[in-house]
């Protein structure tokens, strides 16, 4: 406490103790209002710039700083009563100050790498460029994490704590602590490799194979992810699953598919080539169909009851309401290619032959 003694003489003298106080929590007062107007003027001018880290700077700014403000404050009116008291309570008062000053700078920290983010964000979005939320939100995550941690180390050294006792323990704690939570271990490590292989962002389309999971994604936490699934119910899958199972992304597929197996009659077959080729130039014409992939129209096989052709082609759109509007669009196409050449789709039938000599001899 006697680091303040300077800052106090100003006020010491003849002046009675309790009318220091009273300047002191004025000056206090003043100070703080000054602050946030300043801040407030200052972060006005930064929005006149495309910067976004000089918005998130001063944003995060203005609380923290008016707390260190009353934390100093308070600092120097307690040190003006202590002078006047032989109590025990103020011996303290050095480290609750010292505490309250790390606690403030953690605070603007945290609300700085918040803020930033999501103004990041935002500004990209804003200008059309791509941006991997999932990443950048899974860094921030990993920067207030170390802030935190970074913090605690301190505030428990200025509490009187010995942290290389404490971390001489967590290395065999550690041991522990990870054998009775091996699934949250699990999860987090789970996590991370979301974060940083990206194989699925928030709002993208996925499902599994090997597991019942389908749906968007909503949310990548650190230790489960949140999927809305297609009947509106909200699924919670553990991370550790993602690095067990394979995973497909629709979201991120660059074409959707038409791939259809169409038969007509025995009796058409001398008019399929020509049907065939009528098909194919439509689809070479049709502009929902990206020409510079692959495209077959093509005899398939003889089946028991028609002959079948199949059709191949990749469309543009990549949504699944869109895709099947085209796909629809193209088989009434083909319907119609198809009885302008006199020919009609097959259905399953079964012909019957008999024998009319056996049959008489029946009847006999």
């Amino acid at each position: 406490m006697e680091n303040w003694s300077d800052m106090t003489g100003l006020l010491s003298g003849n002046m009675d103790w309790r009318l220091q106080v009273f300047l002191v929590v004025l000056m206090t007062l003043i100070t703080g209002i000054f602050v946030r107007r300043i801040i407030a003027k200052l972060s006005g001018r930064s929005r006149s710039t495309e910067n976004v880290l000089d918005d998130a700077f001063f944003d995060s700014l203005v609380t923290p700083a008016i707390g260190l403000v009353w934390i100093i404050g308070f600092s120097i009116a307690v040190h003006i009563v202590a002078a006047q008291s032989d109590s025990i309570i103020f011996q303290s008062v050095g480290m609750i100050r010292n505490v309250g000053i790390v606690l403030m700078l953690t605070w603007f920290l945290q609300r700085f790498i918040r803020s930033y983010i999501l103004l990041f964000i935002d500004l990209k979005v804003s200008r059309g460029e791509s941006v991997d939320t999932t990443l950048v939100h899974g860094l921030g995550k990993l920067l207030r994490g170390a802030v935190a941690i970074t913090a605690t180390l301190i505030v428990l050294q200025n509490l009187g704590v010995n942290i290389g006792g404490l971390l001489a323990f967590g290395g065999v704690g550690g041991i522990a602590i990870g054998l009775a939570a091996q699934d949250i271990c699990k999860n987090m490590f789970g996590g991370f490799t979301i974060y940083f292989d990206r194989p699925f962002s928030v709002g993208d389309w996925i499902r599994s194979p090997d597991r019942d999971i389908e749906g968007k994604v909503e949310q990548i936490g650190w230790r489960v992810t949140a999927i809305r699934t297609f009947n509106k119910r909200l699924l919670y899958v553990p991370n550790s699953v993602f690095t067990t199972i394979a995973l497909e992304n629709p979201s991120r597929m660059s074409h959707r598919r038409i791939y259809e197996h169409i038969g007509v009659r025995y009796s058409d077959v001398g008019s399929l080539p020509k049907i065939l080729e009528e098909i194919k130039a439509y689809l070479k014409q049709n502009k929902d169909i990206d020409q510079d992939q692959t495209l077959m129209v093509n005899l398939d096989e003889f089946a028991d009851s028609s002959v079948n052709f199949f059709i191949y082609v990749l469309t543009h759109t990549t949504n699944w309401a869109e895709y099947h509007q085209v796909k629809e669009r193209v088989m009434f196409e083909i319907n119609e290619i198809i009885e302008r050449n006199n020919s009609e789709i097959a259905f399953p039938t079964r012909t019957l032959h008999i024998n009319n000599e056996m049959a008489l001899n029946e009847l006999r």
